[in-house]
């Protein structure tokens, strides 16, 4: 059995995300119970390179596609697509949250803006180019909720965020056969780097309560 941390997990280090507006019919299947969220017919999809780095409690890359769905009213992301290079993160994931994490080598190479690359033992996933532009000034803060499958009921994780954020022109290579295959078939709609972002994710175990100590 491979051992990962408790949750919450404290991660840190870079992401090189895009967000793409998609057809509802072409979006990809999200956890049972929840509804993509959609406007004008169209649902928000994004997909990111992660490197995980510096003070994380685990060291690895990552590579996933995401859907922003409905729970209820509640807004939600829900995760449908992930690959890493860490066997303690994909075991952590599928256990504690429902994340259907597979196993991946990558290839990812900062000297030069971001080129990136994974790949399975029958496939290559994806490849992508981020080019930096103009920084936002601050590091900015975002809060949402994970939703995902877990033993057969939906599993919500807390995610909190901060980091700076900068634009960025990306490109994205898939091929049809890769079940990342329709990315490269749009242009993103928005494309940026996270950078030195530090993230917690997953909820702390709640604290037994106490007991009274007994009379005498």
């Amino acid at each position: 059995m491979t051992s990962y941390p408790e949750e919450p997990w404290h991660l840190a280090g870079q992401m090189y995300l895009s967000l793409w507006l998609v057809p509802r019919r072409e979006l990809p299947p999200a956890a049972d119970g929840t509804r993509p969220l959609t406007v004008a017919g169209r649902g928000l999809v994004g997909a990111a390179w992660v490197v995980y780095e510096n003070d994380s409690v685990l060291h690895y890359n990552e590579l996933l596609r995401a859907v922003l769905v409905r729970d209820g009213r509640r807004p939600r992301v829900c995760i449908t697509d992930i690959w890493v290079d860490s066997a303690a993160s994909r075991a952590g994931g599928r256990e504690l949250w429902g994340i259907p994490k597979e196993m991946a080598e990558f290839d990812i190479d900062r000297t030069a803006g971001v080129r990136a690359g994974a790949a399975t033992e029958r496939d290559v996933l994806a490849t992508a180019a981020f080019d930096p532009g103009r920084r936002i000034p601050g590091r900015w803060p975002l809060t949402y909720r994970v939703v995902q499958t877990l033993d057969g009921a939906l599993k919500t994780s807390a995610v909190r965020s901060r980091s700076a954020v900068r634009f960025a022109r990306a490109r994205w290579i898939a091929q049809q056969s890769s079940p990342l295959g329709e990315l490269s078939r749009r242009t993103p709609l928005l494309s940026l780097t996270l950078e030195d972002f530090t993230l917690r994710f997953g909820d702390a175990a709640p604290v037994p309560a106490e007991r009274p100590a007994p009379t005498t």
